[in-house]
Formats: structure tokens, C-alpha cells, sequence
């Protein structure tokens, strides 16, 4: 399990690589609050309250677990490294470590709203991060151009994924990993997954003679400018600057090299691009979206779709998915192979945008030529009530999980396709109102 190691938070699958940019949160849950009666909106308040008092308690009553239990787990872990060869010394950090009260707030907080792609790209694709990215570029250019020779990934994109992951190292989180690999290890909800992490964390502190107090990062365990977990730092970091040890932390060259290295541990094609946008034909169908309707870049060429400034599409032997973020009234992009790479490293689409688009920034390429349009968030709620519909009707199985994946994009199509509506299974207000939902309950402005 060296290549698909994921580790989930809250509803969201996050990568072996996690980011530990903070991202102001935007949402404002007032706002999503309809102009109804003094009544409604008083038991819409009522509703919310109650719900908060739920989940808080809920929170709580884990978080009183995982303290209570707390010894006694770390006991079991403890056994669990003498067999595993851990050495003493490192064992003994076992017996420091303290629960995290706020990691287990953070791993069960979830987003009243969900996030639109235009908040989403338009955070992390920045004029400021573009031209750090070209500064860091001239900066750093022998050192890149090393790399690339020796794992056939450009500069660009080991900028970006740089960029996303800690704004180019000036934030890489400042939580104690193994408090919190502990912390997590010592909560049922992913006891197993953390417990490896948190074994593999004493190894690594091992193989690189690492105090406890050098051992910082995000909540979930993700450390240094690239944000790896434990397990993929003693997998895929290598000594970048012949110092004899791979810090991901201090050394930028240790830290970008390991990338490229992950990265090509993971398939990246050394000849080819992230993708691109593109521009879509007035008349097109929308029956091939997604990365399970993968075609030649001829065959796209014969369904019309073209390149940016209308010429035709390169004549390659590569293959694409075509992919439409914001739905049909937003830019539309092809991803290649290496957009599916990128997708190993963090399984979000937005995200892999971000990182091809902010790569072709930084080497000089234009803003997109259709701008991410400015839409409505929608509640959580709100979306578990369209994938209930869409459950009553028929084109959706499963359980409704307020969480918008391959499976609710299909369904949200054939929906659209069967009500002469747009079928690009992005759930716009038109859609949302067709399967009766009230777009102001569900929405932000």
C-alpha cells in the first residue's frame, strides 16, 4: 500500500499528502437562511440549534472517549512497537504523548456550505502565489532543473504542488504529529489507518534521529513543505542536498526532490502536460464527461472541441476526460494522464485544476479564458436533500451523504437529460428547482 495510502477527514478523502494552507472559511450560515415567516424562521433556528447541540455533544462524548481510553491504547500501541523493532528510545516518546482535544474537533467539523469552484481556484490560483512561483523559479532553477533530468517532472508543477500544499513552505502547520497521530490512533473512528501512522511516525523518528519537538505539522499527521504522511516520508523522501538525511522540513531540496520523486512513483508521464482548457462546441451533447469517459485527442478533435484560441487540438497519441467544474457555463478542461497522477496525490478535481493551471502561471501562461462564474453555495443539507430526490426517482442508489461524487454527478445528469435541461451534472438553481427543492433554503449568496 505505498501508492494509495488515504487518509479521510470528515467526509472529504484526503491524500498521503495532505495540505496545511489554512483557508479562510467564507461561508456565512445566516446568510443561507430564507425571508420566510417570523414562524418558519424561527423553527428553522430552532432546527439548527438543536442540530448544533447534537453534533457538540456528539463531539464531546468522542472526545471523553478517546481521553478516558487513552492509557490503555497507548499501552496496546506500545506493544505493538517492541514488535515492530522500534527502538527504545523512540518508544519512550510513546509515554509523552497527550490527547488532542481539537484534533478531534477537526476531524468530525464539516462546512455548513459546500465550496463553489470559483471560491475553491480562485483561493489557491493567486496573482501573489504566481509570482512568488516565478520568483522561486529563477531562485531555485539548477536545483529544479536537477530534478526534472533525474525524475522527468518540470519545475512548474513541483512549484504548484509547493504552492497548494504549505504557500511555498511558509505555513507547514504547527500541531505536534505524534500527539495527534496518537490522538487519532485512540479514536475508533480510524483507529487501524492512524495506529500504522503513528508506529511509522516512531520509525521515521528513527531512521532520521528526530527530537519529538521537530515533529510538527497539520492535524492529521501531514508534515514539512510537501505535506506527507508518515508513511510516504519513509516511502518516497530522499536526501535532495547530500547532507546524508532527508529533512522535509528544513531542506527545500530534500523537500522538492521527494515530490518528484512521489510523483513519479505514481506514473507521472515525463513528456506530456497536466491538460488544458479548452473550448466547447455550441451544440455539444455532454454525453462523455468524467474521468470514466476517457477518449483520444483526435476523437475529442471530432466532437469539436478545441483549444483556447480555436485552433484545433494537438494530432497526440494521448488520451483525455473531459471535466467541467462549474458546469457548462464555466471553463472546461481536458486532463491527461498527469491529471489523473495529480488526482493520486490529492483525489479533488478542484484541486488538480489548481495545481495544472497554477503550473502553466508560473511558466508564463495566460489567466483562463473563461473565468470560474461566481455561484450560490450550497448547505450540506441541501445536498443530501437533492440526492434524497434523486433517490426517490430512481437514478440514484445509496444513502445520501451531502457529499457530491461520481456516483450523484451521473445521477444529477441523466436527471437533466430526462427534463430537457443542460446534462452536465452540475446541479445548478434550474436543476435544483426541477426536483423541487426550495434554492433559497439550500443556498448562500
Amino acid at each position: 500500500m505505498k501508492k494509495n495510502l488515504i487518509l479521510a477527514s470528515s467526509l472529504l478523502l484526503l491524500p498521503v499528502a495532505c495540505s496545511a494552507v489554512p483557508e479562510a472559511n467564507s461561508a456565512n450560515p445566516q446568510s443561507a437562511q430564507t425571508a420566510a415567516t417570523s414562524v418558519g424562521s424561527s423553527a428553522q433556528t430552532n432546527a439548527k440549534t438543536t442540530a448544533g447541540s447534537v453534533a457538540a455533544t456528539s463531539v464531546a462524548d468522542d472526545v471523553a472517549a478517546v481521553t478516558q481510553g487513552f492509557g490503555e491504547c497507548i499501552a496496546g500501541i506500545t506493544d505493538k512497537a517492541h514488535n515492530a523493532g522500534i527502538s527504545e528510545a523512540r518508544i519512550a516518546y510513546l509515554g509523552k504523548l497527550k490527547p488532542v482535544t481539537r484534533v478531534i474537533e477537526l476531524d468530525r467539523s464539516q462546512p455548513e456550505f459546500t465550496q463553489t469552484f470559483a471560491d475553491y481556484f480562485n483561493k489557491r490560483v493567486t496573482e501573489r502565489r504566481i509570482l512568488e512561483g516565478q520568483k522561486l523559479l529563477k531562485t531555485h532553477a539548477a536545483l529544479l532543473d536537477k530534478i526534472q533530468k533525474e525524475y522527468g517532472v518540470p519545475a512548474q508543477y513541483l512549484l504548484a504542488f509547493w504552492g497548494l500544499e504549505t504557500n511555498f513552505g511558509s505555513y507547514k502547520g504547527k500541531m505536534p504529529v505524534l500527539d495527534s497521530l496518537a490522538t487519532l490512533a485512540c479514536d475508533k473512528r480510524r483507529s487501524q489507518y492512524f495506529t500504522q501512522e503513528l508506529l511509522q511516525a516512531l520509525k521515521l523518528a528513527d531512521k532520521h534521529d528526530l527530537p519529538q519537538s521537530v515533529m510538527v505539522g497539520s492535524w492529521a499527521g501531514a508534515m514539512g513543505h510537501t505535506q506527507f504522511m508518515p508513511t510516504t516520508y519513509l516511502d518516497y523522501a530522499v536526501d535532495g542536498d547530500g547532507d546524508g538525511r532527508a529533512d522535509l522540513w528544513g531542506s527545500t531540496a530534500d523537500a522538492l526532490t521527494s515530490a518528484a520523486n512521489f510523483l513519479k512513483s505514481l506514473g507521472w508521464q515525463a513528456e506530456q502536460r497536466w491538460g488544458r482548457e479548452v473550448l466547447l462546441p455550441a451544440n455539444y451533447d455532454f454525453t462523455t464527461l468524467g474521468r470514466t469517459n476517457r477518449r483520444e485527442l483526435g476523437a475529442w478533435g471530432e466532437l469539436g472541441v478545441q483549444l483556447t484560441n480555436g485552433q484545433s487540438l494537438p494530432a497526440a497519441p494521448m488520451s483525455a476526460a473531459l471535466y467541467l467544474p462549474a458546469g457548462h457555463t464555466g471553463p472546461a478542461f481536458l486532463g491527461y494522464e498527469n491529471f489523473e497522477v495529480i488526482q493520486r496525490w490529492n483525489r479533488s478535481e478542484f484541486y488538480a485544476i489548481a495545481v495544472g493551471h497554477l503550473a502553466d502561471r508560473i511558466k508564463g501562461a495566460p489567466p483562463l479564458t473563461v473565468a470560474p462564474p461566481l455561484q450560490p453555495k450550497r448547505t450540506r443539507d441541501g445536498i443530501k436533500q437533492m440526492q434524497s430526490r434523486l433517490i426517490e426517482l430512481g437514478f440514484l442508489t445509496g444513502d445520501a451523504d451531502g457529499v457530491v461524487g461520481s456516483k450523484t454527478t451521473a445521477a444529477v445528469r441523466e436527471f437533466q437529460r430526462m427534463n430537457q435541461l443542460v446534462p452536465d451534472g452540475f446541479a445548478d438553481d434550474a436543476t435544483m428547482k426541477a426536483l423541487g427543492l426550495d434554492v433559497a433554503a439550500i443556498s448562500a449568496n
